[in-house]
């Protein structure tokens, strides 16, 4: 039971690295860094 969770957390973050690699290598690079400052600039969004 042990090696059956630990084969799914495995495979789960294989799917998640794919899925930023993949979605990384869509994107622009004007995109990718604006998306990169979201956090950065977040309090300025209400204003």
């Amino acid at each position: 039971m042990t090696w059956f969770l630990f084969v799914g957390d495995m495979l789960v973050m294989l799917f998640m690295c794919s899925l930023v690699v993949w979605v990384f290598m869509k994107s622009t690079a004007e995109s990718a860094e604006q998306a990169a400052r979201i956090p950065l600039e977040d309090e300025y969004i209400d204003e």
